[in-house]
């Protein structure tokens, strides 16, 4: 009679918990563990989408789910032929979690909680007879000769014969040394989601309001963020913004964090478009104040402010606007230059650009290369993707392969 498989999962997140079912449901006989070192299982599930969890995508075709991840897109997009999200939409309804699907692609829990998530996972976990171990931290993971490993903290020695890490992303390269230890190249992480700080610029005034149609360029590379830009009391935030932070993580962290942005308030118009515009306002609204019409789908403070910052009178009429207001005005609404002085990481959703080189993972099983038995889930990977549910898509998705295949 074959001994029982132990499976040992370090970490109790998103990953690891797709990991460890998708290994009981490919092997139930196998004896599988979650290790998490703190107090709670799923902690950041249940802060992301602010406590909604946005649990995927709806974008079906792999190719185009993949361009949405600035680290692993490669790897990914051979990840998804086994695991996508379809799939993903899949898994949740068979366990009786409704979805909704929002016009922006975002897919979110119908009860919009996150706690439907949290509980589908400690109820699947259950069924399965996983173990969940709250307070094991694990230190150090060491390869037995016979095969094996053994998994060893200050007071704890555990021995497996499979492991899978699914730590999550680490925001400094000492969270990464015992991975290192083992001979695996580590990409040092750095910030990738995260809201720009402006300090000196007055446009902070106005936190709160949202122009939802922006597109922000950082001024001196090739880097874009589209989509709606918020105005927050430390600078700028939302999805146009996120997605920059993303993109640009290592060259932004190279330059400390001090930049210049240019903001095209009216999203993507052109400047031969938007002089048409304003003329056509000159001519049919010639008589109004300028400060009470505005053409364009900007907040009215923000309007008045962009005004402002042109010296042009808000008491002023259309029909009074000279060419060298026009022309101002011009630049401000498609080139609008502010410069950004530090960053604030994104509520608690860190989330790091770093992490195992992914040229050490099999694509195929998430084994590493350098030692069989041994998978990696998750962010611990040098994966990470914007804002909009592609986080954790990258995590059920190598949870699930890393389970299929630790269980083999």
């Amino acid at each position: 009679m074959s001994k029982e498989l132990r499976i040992s999962i370090i970490g109790g997140g998103a990953a690891g918990f797709f990991a460890a079912i998708s290994a009981k449901q490919h092997n139930p006989t196998a004896h599988v563990q979650i290790l998490e070192k703190t107090s709670h299982f799923l902690a950041k599930v249940k802060i992301s989408g602010g406590g909604r969890c946005n649990v995927c995508h709806a974008e079906f075709n792999n190719r185009k789910l993949a361009e949405h991840y600035p680290r692993g897109e490669k790897f990914l997009k051979k990840a998804f032929e086994q695991f996508d999200a379809t799939s993903t939409m899949e898994w949740f309804e068979q366990r009786l979690v409704a979805l909704k699907t929002y016009s922006d692609g975002c897919v979110f829990p119908l009860s919009n909680t996150s706690q439907s998530i949290i509980d589908c996972f400690l109820r699947e976990a259950k069924k399965l007879d996983i173990e969940l171990l709250l307070h094991h931290s694990i230190d150090t993971i060491e390869k037995l000769e016979g095969g094996g490993f053994v998994l060893r903290s200050k007071d704890k020695t555990i021995t497996t014969d499979r492991v899978i890490v699914t730590t999550g992303g680490q925001p400094k390269l000492s969270g990464l040394h015992w991975l290192e230890s083992l001979g695996h190249q580590i990409i040092p992480p750095v910030p990738s989601l995260f809201t720009f700080n402006m300090p000196e610029e007055p446009i902070k005034e106005f936190m709160g309001l949202v122009v939802e149609k922006a597109t922000v360029r950082i001024e001196g590379q090739k880097l874009v963020g589209k989509g709606p830009l918020l105005i927050t009391h430390w600078g700028m935030s939302g999805p146009a913004i996120l997605q920059l932070s993303a993109w640009g993580a290592r060259s932004l962290a190279e330059v400390n964090y001090q930049f210049n942005i240019l903001v095209n308030w009216l999203d993507e118009t052109k400047e031969s478009e938007l002089r048409v515009s304003l003329e056509n306002t000159r001519k049919v609204h010639g008589g109004k104040m300028i400060s009470n019409h505005c053409p364009f789908p900007i907040p009215a403070r923000l309007w008045n402010f962009l005004l402002s910052k042109n010296e042009i009178i808000l008491s002023s009429r259309w029909i009074e606007t000279n060419p060298k207001q026009i022309n101002k005005l011009v630049n401000t609404l498609l080139n609008d230059r502010y410069q950004v002085q530090g960053k604030t990481t994104f509520k608690e959703e860190f989330v790091t650009a770093g992490g195992i080189d992914l040229s050490e993972i099999h694509v195929q099983s998430m084994e590493s290369k350098l030692l069989p038995g041994l998978f990696f889930a998750g962010e611990i990977m040098d994966i990470d993707g914007i804002t909009g549910g592609y986080n954790f898509q990258a995590a059920w998705t190598t949870g699930f392969i890393a389970g299929k295949n630790a269980a083999l």
